[in-house]
């Protein structure tokens, strides 16, 4: 192996397919996205070289305004409520033996469905004529709330459910991040401090959450960017509706690209959303400050 890894022509044969692949399928779009939105570009027609334009054009735009709004909601929301309800869910299952597995996999099943499914069969269950509703009628409730209809408020109604929606998908991967880095803890540290008067709460403080502070840096992350990037769960429960209260980033982003044809805009959005990906992720890596220990 030290051969190997001595031989620099072994090592560019072995990086050069994915170094291609990385090229290829993301540094190439990239520089043509970014070339783009500074274009006025339809599709149809050649790109004209504006500027900044269609950046200035954003700073107008009330729809993008409620988009980005919307998507730093789904960013503080998604990290904060995965984060506390993932540990608790995994410092649960870690500590009991019986049904471990079946309660396991109930909680990750979500994860592993199709978004256009989950979004399909919520927006059946929201529906004010079918789902929930009527139950809430026979039950006595009067005028039951429009779940994804209703506008009113700095954050509506719509963006709580759909909000909720993700968290019941999604926990599911924060939980398995989670359970995996504390599987990986040596059990004489445990036994240690229980020897020591730790009682399970104070031991899962003080030796289980520092342990897995890399662990919870990669999990936020995650979260982060994939709660930028919302698209599919969205676009079938509201299509960014009513009247744009619930438009994302990445909704705008189709909207504008594939519905009006606004290729330079739509890649505007783009980059911007990018940027805003990577400063969130290097806001959490300078924020949670981790520290390698042996486990």
């Amino acid at each position: 192996m030290d051969k190997m890894l001595r031989n620099k022509k072994a090592l560019l044969v072995f990086m050069l397919p994915a170094f291609l692949l990385f090229t290829l399928v993301l540094f190439i779009p990239i520089i043509q996205s970014v070339y783009y939105s500074l274009c006025d570009y339809k599709g149809m027609t050649k790109p004209v070289f504006i500027g900044l334009d269609n950046y200035k054009n954003l700073l107008h735009d009330q729809t993008f305004g409620i988009a980005l709004k919307n998507s730093f909601f789904f960013l503080v929301f998604s990290c904060v409520s995965q984060l506390i309800l993932g540990l608790i869910y995994a410092a649960v299952l870690t500590n009991i033996k019986k049904g471990r597995n079946l309660f396991k996999n109930i909680i990750y099943l979500p994860c592993v469905l199709s978004s256009a499914a989950l979004g399909l069969l919520w927006l059946f269950i929201f529906n004010p004529k079918l789902g929930i509703n009527q139950l809430l009628i026979k039950w006595g409730v009067e005028d039951p709330p429009l779940w994804l209809m209703s506008t009113k408020g700095f954050m509506p109604l719509p963006m709580w459910m759909i909000a909720f929606v993700a968290l019941w998908q999604y926990v599911g991967q924060s939980m398995m991040l989670y359970m995996a880095q504390i599987s990986g803890i040596s059990k004489s540290l445990m036994e240690a401090s229980y020897i020591d008067g730790c009682t399970k709460p104070m031991s899962f403080r003080y030796i289980t959450l520092p342990l897995i502070k890399p662990m919870v840096a990669t999990a936020m992350s995650l979260n982060a960017i994939g709660s930028l990037k919302f698209f599919d769960l969205i676009w079938n429960m509201t299509v960014g509706g009513p009247n744009h209260k619930t438009e994302v980033l990445a909704t705008h982003l189709y909207q504008q690209g594939f519905k009006f044809f606004k290729y330079g805009y739509a890649s505007a959005i783009g980059v911007v959303l990018l940027v805003l990906c990577l400063l969130v992720t290097l806001f959490i890596n300078k924020v949670i400050k981790t520290e390698q220990y042996e486990m």
